[in-house]
C-alpha cells in the first residue's frame, strides 16, 4: 500500500461528502484558510448552476488533527451538503430517463435497477468537493517544502490561450487567473469563452474544454521506473480520468509527440553550476516538451498536465433516451445542473495531480513525523547536489 491514500464518500444530496487521507506525517500545520479557499474556488466560475448558491464549502477535521496539526492517525475530513434531502421522494424522487453521457444507464443496469438515483447520487460531480480538500490537505505538505501547483483553465471551442506559465511567471499568472470568472489568465480569452458559456445556456447547451497544472518545485526522482503502477505519470493519468467528465489527458506535448520526430521533441541536457540549489540540481532543459516527466519520473522540470473535460452530460433542453419501466423513447430527465463547470474542473484537477505528487513525495521521504521527513528530504538533496559536483574519475 502506498505511504499516503484516500478514499472518499457520500452522495450527491447525502449528509455531505468525506475524505478518509492515511499516511499524513505528524507535524504538519494546516492551512484551513487555503484549503477552504480551494473549495470555495471549485464552486465558483461563470456558468455554475444555482447549487453553488445554495452551498457553502468549509472543512471540518473529523479525526487526524489536534489543535491545527496532523498527530499522524488517518485524517478523516467532511463537507457538508447543506442541500441533504436523499430520503425526500418529493424533493429528490426517481429517475427513470438516463441522461446520454452520464452514468445513469449503465449504474442503472449493473446495479438492477430501473431507479438511476443511487448511481447518480454517487457519480456525482459533487463528490470532487472531497477531492478538493483532500488534494488542499496535501498542497500544506508540498508547500512546506518548496513545491506549488498552479491550475487553470486553456479555453473551450475556439477561446484558446496562449500564456505559457514558467518558474517566474506563474505568481502573475495566478493573480490573473483568480481576477477572471472562467479561471483563465488572458483578460481576451477569457471574455471570448465567457460569451461561448452565455450562448449555450440560451440554446440550453453546455460546454466542456481544456485545463492544465504546472508543477513548479519537484526535485528529481519522484516517482519509479521500476514498475508501471509506480510511474508518476501513470499514477497521475489515472487520477486525472477518474474526475467525473474528463475524456482525457496530455503530459507535456502529449499527442503532438506524433507530429514531431525525436529531435524535436525529446529535450536536451546541458549543466549549469548557478542552479545547482534548484529543485533540478543544475540539470537544465532548452525546452519541456516530456512535461518534467521522464521514465515516470520528475527530472527536475515543471511537470505540467492538460486535462480535456467533455460538455456536461445533463442539457435543459434533453436528449433522446428511453424510460427504463416502459423502454419507451423518451427525452432524458432533467437534474439541476451547470452550463460550464470548466473552471470548477481546473481547481479539481490542480488539486488531485498535487495529491499523486505528494503520494510520490511521501513514497521517497516516508518518516512517521515531519521532523523525520524533513531530515530525509534534506539528506538526499544533499547527497544528490554531492553526485552532481562529479569526481575525477567519472569526468
Amino acid at each position: 500500500m502506498p505511504a499516503l491514500s484516500y478514499r472518499t464518500a457520500g452522495e450527491s444530496h447525502g449528509p455531505g461528502m468525506f475524505a478518509l487521507i492515511d499516511g499524513m506525517p505528524q507535524g504538519l500545520e494546516l492551512d484551513v484558510e487555503f484549503i477552504n479557499m480551494e473549495l470555495l474556488r471549485r464552486q465558483g466560475g461563470y456558468g455554475r448552476g444555482a447549487r453553488q448558491s445554495i452551498e457553502t464549502d468549509r472543512v471540518e477535521f473529523l479525526s487526524g488533527v489536534r489543535r491545527g496539526h496532523t498527530t499522524g492517525s488517518p485524517l478523516l475530513l467532511q463537507v457538508v451538503n447543506k442541500d441533504s434531502r436523499l430520503d425526500d421522494l418529493k424533493r429528490t424522487p426517481p429517475v427513470h430517463r438516463p441522461r446520454p453521457g452520464h452514468a445513469d444507464l449503465a449504474g442503472s443496469v449493473k446495479w438492477l435497477t430501473t431507479d438511476c438515483r443511487e448511481t447518480l447520487e454517487r457519480a456525482s460531480a459533487r463528490e470532487t468537493a472531497a477531492r478538493v480538500a483532500a488534494g488542499a490537505v496535501v498542497r500544506c505538505l508540498l508547500r512546506s517544502f518548496g513545491i506549488e501547483v498552479f491550475g487553470f483553465v486553456r479555453g473551450a471551442l475556439d477561446a484558446i490561450t496562449d500564456v505559457a506559465p514558467d518558474e517566474d511567471n506563474w505568481h502573475e499568472l495566478r493573480a490573473a487567473r483568480d481576477a477572471s470568472d472562467v479561471y483563465i489568465p488572458d483578460e481576451g480569452t477569457s471574455e471570448r469563452l465567457r460569451e461561448a458559456i452565455r450562448q449555450a445556456k440560451y440554446d440550453k447547451d453546455t460546454v466542456g474544454g481544456f485545463v492544465e497544472a504546472h508543477v513548479f518545485g519537484c526535485p528529481i526522482g519522484l516517482g519509479s521506473c521500476m514498475h508501471w503502477d509506480q510511474k508518476l505519470d501513470s499514477r497521475i493519468a489515472g487520477a486525472v480520468m477518474g474526475i467525473q467528465a474528463f475524456k482525457a489527458i496530455e503530459i507535456g506535448l502529449g499527442r503532438e509527440c506524433a507530429r514531431r520526430t525525436g529531435s524535436e521533441v525529446h529535450d536536451p541536457i546541458a549543466f549549469d553550476e548557478s542552479r545547482r540549489d534548484r529543485p533540478s540540481m543544475g540539470y537544465v532543459r532548452s525546452s519541456n516538451n516530456a512535461g518534467g516527466l521522464e521514465g515516470g519520473m520528475t527530472n527536475g522540470m515543471p511537470v505540467v498536465v492538460t486535462g480535456t473535460m467533455k460538455p456536461i452530460s445533463t442539457l435543459l433542453r434533453g436528449l433522446p433516451s428511453v424510460d427504463l419501466n416502459t423502454k419507451e423513447s423518451q427525452t432524458s430527465q432533467y437534474e439541476r445542473s451547470d452550463v460550464s463547470a470548466i473552471s470548477a474542473a481546473s481547481v479539481v484537477m490542480e488539486n488531485v495531480v498535487a495529491f499523486e505528487i505528494g503520494r510520490a513525495f511521501r513514497d521517497k521521504f516516508a518518516g512517521d513525523s515531519m521532523t523525520e521527513v524533513r531530515a530525509q528530504h534534506a539528506a538526499y538533496l544533499e547527497l544528490a547536489r554531492e553526485l552532481s559536483l562529479g569526481t575525477p574519475e567519472e569526468a
